[in-house]
């Protein structure tokens, strides 16, 4: 497990070694942001390795959403340097716009267009050919699901069919790396497989996804490599395995991590339960 702010190198278990590590896929250095008197990220350091599924994990509150907004260019750092691929999120926001896909957390889409138009303008902003959209989106559509409601408004979408016509929209143009912020609240079990399935297939030819998410057991089923974050800080981080350590579970390694083991909840509720009195 790696703590505090050392760097990790990271690349895919299953690849051969090569010598040299391959380059982070996001580098966060010195990113700190406040809201008045609160501070929300508080000089947060980390590599991201290239080519995983990492789970950024925390409780509510800790900083997550922050951080990635700040990451993906949605929301200006106090101080900080974010890069992507290589590129400056804050110096260069069109080559790394053009290399990352975000499903935000509250996700806003363009509700009185159809399914399908939402993902032919989507494309089409991104400056796809007409008929690479066309035939990305009948794709996208297909398997996830989606195909029979292209014609829908996406107003009258459930929660887990806007999850899923938002993913889609982020991989339309096929990013390098895909942020996710907690991507299956509020989805049934059904969507929750399909999106998974997608996700798996996508890092599988290599290409990268940080995954936000605070249910420990859904990014230890998920996740390869994981950064803990706690009161605006990373805590620790590296490969799942090393993270976990000797913990029965990365549930209770982050519990510990976060200071929140040992802790017997409702020591001071002796009225509670028992029927009425």
């Amino acid at each position: 497990m790696t703590t505090g702010e050392d760097t990790p190198e990271g690349h895919r278990a299953a690849a051969p070694e090569t010598g040299a590590a391959a380059p982070p896929a996001v580098s966060v250095r010195g990113l700190w942001k406040r809201f008045g008197e609160q501070v929300a990220v508080d000089g947060v350091d980390l590599d991201v390795p290239a080519g995983r599924f990492i789970g950024l994990v925390g409780p509510n509150g800790a900083g997550k959403t922050t951080t990635l907004a700040m990451v993906t260019g949605l929301l200006r750092p106090d101080a900080g340097r974010v890069l992507v691929g290589g590129h400056d999120v804050w110096a260069d926001p069109a080559a790394v716009k053009a290399r990352i896909g975000v499903l935000p957390e509250g996700l806003r889409l363009f509700e009185r267009l159809s399914g399908r138009e939402l993902l032919a303008y989507t494309g089409r902003l991104r400056g796809l050919p007409g008929d690479e959209v066309d035939e990305r989106a009948t794709q996208l559509l297909d398997v996830l699901g989606l195909a029979d409601a292209r014609h829908k408004l996406v107003i009258d979408y459930s929660t887990g069919m806007r999850k899923k016509i938002g993913l889609a929209a982020a991989l339309l143009h096929n990013p390098q790396v895909l942020f996710l912020d907690e991507p299956f609240e509020g989805v049934d079990p059904v969507s929750a497989q399909t999106i998974r399935g997608v996700l798996e297939r996508y890092t599988g030819s290599g290409a990268t996804v940080v995954f936000s998410s605070h249910v420990m057991e859904l990014v230890e089923s998920l996740c390869d490599w994981v950064a803990v974050m706690a009161t605006g800080r990373i805590r620790a981080h590296g490969p799942l395995a090393e993270v976990r350590g000797d913990a029965p579970s990365l549930q209770d390694a982050f519990l510990e991590l976060v200071g929140a083991s040992g802790r017997e909840p409702g020591q001071s509720l002796d009225w509670l339960g028992g029927g009425a009195r």
